[in-house]
């Protein structure tokens, strides 16, 4: 019936939002901008991929952000993949 069925429900992205909180600016202005445009359709495969990134340092996740490095042994997976490029998303710039 709907397009996407593995959509997060409410409270799950609640629980995400508050596990996506992290100690570097840098990393929470990406992080916010990345809900901010995906909430809405965030799946449970985006759900793995999200947790996967946030089990990581704050410095190793901006590299990853920033593409300074690619995602590397157990992170290389498509869940990840996927999450990490709609976070490397450029700016939408005013018009």
């Amino acid at each position: 019936m709907t397009d996407m069925p593995d959509l997060v429900d409410a409270r799950t992205l609640s629980r995400l939002r508050w596990r996506c909180r992290r100690g570097l600016l840098e990393n929470d202005l990406f992080i916010e901008r990345f809900f901010a445009r995906h909430a809405a359709t965030l799946t449970q495969a985006h759900a793995q991929g999200l947790q996967a990134l946030m089990d990581l340092p704050d410095h190793d996740l901006l590299d990853l952000f920033l593409a300074r490095t690619e995602p590397a042994g157990a992170l290389a997976r498509p869940d990840v993949s996927e999450v990490l490029g709609l976070m490397r998303e450029p700016r939408m710039h005013a018009a």
